[in-house]
């Protein structure tokens, strides 16, 4: 598809891809076989989403200083992230973000940027969602136009030229730094390796209402669902209101028993489903999925969930702990307006506390800030929306909306077949009227013949 369906290319693009992959060692990339410097300047790394949900990757020019002895090394680690990538989202777009902030010609290395170029156009194929140039400066426009005709003129749409009051017509505020004009407050460090989606310093979810004077807008049942049952209250619950609750969590866990077989058994926790959350589409109506945790110590755990999707979720509770042996069921739930996508995560953390469960939420939030990262289990579940059953014409519908380009290309090319069946039934229709009009014909002229006969037959006898 990449190469237009022409055989002899697309042999021609694998042959390069997989001598490149074996000449450059893609499958032995890790952090043990790169230079540690590589991770430590921060030129590279993957963080943060574009407006339609594709993965970032910075690449800060100005980090980057053209030196023949270390180039081998900053191609691996490019490719180190792309690969890392591609296990992880496979077949999912990626942004790339040049960042050209104070850069100058010392830091244009266009052997560097040509490789960058070619891993798009022939190493990892039908990936690149578009490259964003931010503020480049004048003086490399002739740089830049050679990169254009490496790109191809199909290509070129790709490229994306932003200075700060046009680089949020691809990237929201949430994932730009402040020299962007954001509000993302992601400093880059290592270790870790920057490319985990709950890096991102996101909001609990289910926080009390009078924390958020946005909370106010919403209605009255979906602030009651904003409050963090894990918090000791005073509050004077019916029986009513509290069967009416089990029954609900029931239903919802039985509907995710069915579809989640496995446990994930982890030091701390075993977390069930273990990979995938379930939800069901607009149609469907399953907006609930129940997480089920057993703390499998002898002391009590802390535990929180996180999610890269903040805005269309609520997880009740978010932020609590739980008692040795016990169990805890987090009901993860959607707004009305809102839909899951696959795209969305969620992080599972648990780290053993010293004091007993029941812990307010001010101690929660001093524990978590004090507790070492080495003594996290961290645990991260991906979401899977279920589809419901349409009528062909309805999936067809569908399908012209929401599908990719190759599903478009598809439908063209059933299209065209139809249209081919069409003129055919149209020409026999045409053989077949043409007959009969010869056919009458021929009948005509027999009668005629035939009449012809008798009344002359008719004459002589008289």
């Amino acid at each position: 598809m990449w190469r237009h369906y022409v055989t002899e290319e697309a042999l021609k693009m694998m042959d390069e891809s997989l001598k490149w992959r074996k000449d450059i060692g893609v499958n032995d990339l890790n952090e043990s076989t790169i230079p540690k410097w590589c991770f430590e300047t921060g030129a590279s790394y993957l963080h943060g989403y574009d407006k339609e949900g594709n993965k970032l990757l910075w690449l800060k020019v100005k980090l980057h200083v053209r030196d023949g002895k270390t180039t081998e090394d900053k191609k691996k680690f490019v490719a180190f992230w792309l690969e890392r990538y591609a296990r992880r989202e496979p077949g999912k777009f990626i942004t790339v973000v040049f960042d050209m902030v104070d850069s100058g010609l010392s830091n244009v290395d266009m052997d560097f940027v040509r490789f960058v170029v070619n891993s798009f156009k022939t190493y990892y194929p039908r990936y690149l969602s578009k490259m964003v140039i931010y503020e480049m400066p004048w003086i490399l426009n002739a740089a830049f136009k050679i990169v254009k005709s490496w790109l191809g003129p199909e290509a070129i749409s790709l490229l994306k030229f932003a200075n700060k009051n046009q680089v949020q017509d691809y990237i929201s505020a949430e994932y730009l730094p402040p020299h962007m004009g954001g509000t993302d407050p992601f400093k880059y460090s290592y270790p870790p390796l920057p490319d985990d989606d709950f890096q991102t310093p996101l909001c609990e979810n289910g926080p009390v209402a009078s924390e958020d004077d946005s909370e106010s807008k919403l209605s009255e049942s979906d602030l009651r669902d904003t409050v963090d049952l894990s918090v000791p209250k005073k509050i004077s619950i019916s029986d009513d209101q509290i069967k009416q609750e089990d029954v609900e969590k029931n239903d919802v866990k039985q509907k995710n028993n069915r579809k989640a077989s496995t446990v994930f058994k982890g030091p701390l926790l075993h977390i069930s489903p273990a990979e995938e959350l379930h939800f069901g589409s607009k149609e469907s109506g399953e907006r609930k999925c129940v997480i089920v945790l057993n703390n499998v110590t002898k002391n009590t755990v802390a535990f929180k969930v996180r999610t890269t999707a903040p805005e269309k979720y609520r997880v009740k509770p978010s932020n609590s702990s739980c008692e040795p042996g016990s169990t805890v069921d987090i009901v993860v739930s959607l707004h009305a307006a809102f839909v899951a996508s696959l795209q969305d995560r969620f992080l599972v953390m648990a780290a053993e506390m010293e004091q007993p469960s029941g812990a307010s939420t001010q101690e929660l939030t001093q524990f978590w800030k004090e507790v070492p990262r080495s003594k996290v289990m961290e645990h991260r579940l991906r979401c899977h929306v279920v589809e419901t059953s349409k009528p062909a014409s309805l999936i067809l519908k569908s399908n012209t909306m929401n599908h990719s380009v190759s599903d478009s290309d598809d439908l063209h090319f059933k299209l065209n077949q139809l249209l081919e069946t069409n003129r055919r039934l149209e020409a026999q229709m045409g053989h077949c009227l043409w007959f009969q009009h010869m056919l009458a014909t021929l009948l005509s002229i027999l009668v005629a013949i035939v009449a012809a006969g008798v009344y002359i037959t008719k004459h002589q006898d008289c």
